[in-house]
């Protein structure tokens, strides 16, 4: 009895191998393309140089956020 549970579960056990090798591992993504997709999707840098610059970019930016808001009402 011992000798065909021991069969038994090592033909699992080889099953189970055989089942696992037979999978593919999963595929890589492609890194070029997502480094292509990535490098579209950033914006290019434009920020001004001095700080009285970014400053009234800044004001600018908020003033039409205020004024889009004040539109939807």
């Amino acid at each position: 009895m011992k000798r065909l549970l021991i069969a038994v579960g090592g033909a699992l056990g080889v099953r189970a191998l055989l089942r696992r090798r037979r999978h593919e591992p999963p595929a890589e993504p492609p890194v070029d393309e997502l480094r292509q997709k990535l490098a579209a999707a950033e914006p290019e840098p434009s920020a001004p140089a001095t700080v009285e610059e970014r400053r009234s970019d800044v004001h600018e930016r908020a003033r039409s956020a205020i004024d889009e808001l004040g539109a939807d009402s």
